[in-house]
């Protein structure tokens, strides 16, 4: 990779979710930072949860995101690595992205160089031991059996289930967090157990809706990317130094 190129990083954007009433407004800008990051981008991360509902059957997938779908094409047909990586909401991606816009699918935690740095990069779902309902609520969406019995399900069914679902989320409710302290996250304390086995330059995960970017020892840092509902945050590494930006509406 070239270092006058820039790797950028970006998470939570919950395209199509019913609990919010600015997606067409929030796709176009998200494609207008597409278009802007591509001139310069020697790879893109999709960092899970693009999509706030995404379940794939073998002749159809959800209606929609034609303009955000078609520049990820353009991105990848033009040469720029797109990794998107599975989130909670988008966790039934299937061969879909990969065979059709070219897309470098992660279902699990990557672990990958950059520039001469290491990654560790992941959404971040599930990576806390003691979130027991979660890792159970995980373990049955990724059952193989269940997700054929819910393809069974007609498409239109299907899919109002799951905007139904997605409705009751937390971003249908009002964010009553006093204080939040990413050393405390169970993201923060999964990183710390990683390294204590191997080095990492950076630790960069989504999920929490947060901007973090903490010290862990001397060499390595601990990065929240934020998301595009009300910060338009992303991140940015240019070989030297990682940087979190958000995207300013003009």
């Amino acid at each position: 990779m070239s270092q006058e190129k820039k790797i950028y990083f970006i998470s939570d954007v919950h395209l199509g979710a019913p609990a919010l009433h600015d997606n067409p407004e929030r796709e176009r800008l998200f494609v207008r930072w597409l278009g802007e990051i591509s001139k310069d981008a020697a790879a893109l991360f999709l960092m899970g949860d693009i999509f706030d509902f995404w379940f794939e059957y073998r002749k159809v997938v959800p209606r929609g995101f034609t303009r955000v779908l078609g520049k990820l094409a353009e991105i990848a047909d033009s040469g720029v690595p797109v990794h998107f990586f599975t989130g909670n909401h988008d966790i039934w991606v299937f061969d879909y992205l990969p065979s059709e816009i070219g897309l470098i699918v992660h279902s699990e935690p990557y672990r990958t160089e950059l520039f001469g740095k290491r990654f560790f990069l992941a959404h971040g779902d599930g990576l806390d031991p003691d979130d027991k309902g979660y890792l159970l609520l995980k373990k049955i969406f990724t059952s193989k059996t269940l997700q054929w019995m819910y393809a069974r399900i007609h498409p239109n069914l299907a899919l109002a289930l799951a905007q139904r679902w997605s409705k009751n989320s937390r971003l249908s409710k009002k964010d009553n967090e006093p204080v939040f302290a990413a050393q405390k996250e169970g993201m923060y304390r999964y990183a710390a157990a990683v390294l204590d086995k191997e080095p990492f330059d950076y630790f960069v995960f989504g999920h929490r809706h947060r901007m973090a970017d903490l010290p862990m020892d001397n060499n390595t840092r601990f990065i929240l990317l934020g998301e595009w509902i009300n910060l338009f945050s992303y991140g940015v590494f240019d070989g030297e130094t990682f940087v979190l930006k958000q995207y300013k509406k003009r």
